[in-house]
């Protein structure tokens, strides 16, 4: 760790003026006893200062600012999933012909508890992600992430992203999707092998977004109810969800 120039005048000031001070009080009152029975106590005292002050308030400000941080990064989700997250799992799971197998455990509702969504979780990451490719009009979801470029490029210049690497990993899947359908003039008449390869990336990105979706709407639960109740009604998985309160 480099010390600048600052530090050692800072350091310097601050010591010469303790002795000042020790000094003064020998001049008016000739009592070095005193003097140095309060140094040692001041002394003995300073390893416990330390544990406080670098164990315990360290440690609360560091919480504090981890809570904080992640506060900041939900926003970013949910201005994601509000932008093009949601969109886009309609529109991937609408092509896959696996969905039925996970559907039914999908529909979130406000009686969930933790562990239930940590069972559903489990359920997804080990979902066996598939996509009918002709299920998905390619040139409408490269229109729409052309659409979106901008906004997750911004997206990657949040630094709350370095805490967050599952949605990190979500954005590059995304973004990568966006590449690969921007690198093809024609999307109507792919190749087998190369349609098998835009199947992956989507099937890729695909399950990201299902599970980063199930922990924002763990995430609204907890603290944003009026937000977890849209999210409900507008769930991707559902195909009778309608915004309107029924």
């Amino acid at each position: 760790m480099k010390i600048s120039r600052w530090q050692i005048f800072l350091a310097v000031l601050l010591v010469g003026l303790s002795a000042l001070l020790y000094g003064l009080h020998f001049l008016l009152f000739h009592d070095a006893h005193h003097i140095f029975i309060y140094l040692l106590g001041d002394i003995a005292f300073l390893p416990i200062e330390v544990l406080l002050v670098t164990v315990v308030l360290h440690e609360l400000l560091t919480v504090r600012e981890k809570r904080s941080r992640r506060q900041k990064l939900n926003m970013v989700i949910g201005a994601f999933f509000s932008e093009l997250g949601t969109r886009l799992l309609i529109l991937f799971s609408n092509a896959d012909p696996r969905l039925d197998e996970i559907k039914g455990q999908l529909l979130v509702s406000g009686q969930w508890t933790d562990r239930e969504f940590a069972r559903v979780r489990t359920l997804l990451r080990r979902h066996q992600y598939a996509v009918d490719l002709p299920q998905i009009d390619l040139p409408a979801l490269r229109q729409l992430l052309d659409q979106k470029e901008e906004f997750i490029l911004r997206l990657f210049e949040n630094p709350s992203l370095l805490e967050h690497e599952t949605f990190t990993d979500l954005l590059w899947a995304v973004s990568h999707v966006d590449e690969e359908l921007d690198a093809r003039k024609e999307l109507a008449h792919l190749t087998a092998p190369d349609a098998a390869h835009l199947a992956g990336d989507i099937k890729r990105a695909y399950g990201h977004l299902a599970v980063q979706w199930l922990d924002y709407m763990a995430h609204l639960k907890e603290h944003y109810p009026y937000l977890f109740s849209l999210a409900m009604r507008t769930n991707p998985f559902d195909e009778n969800a309608v915004a309107e309160v029924q």
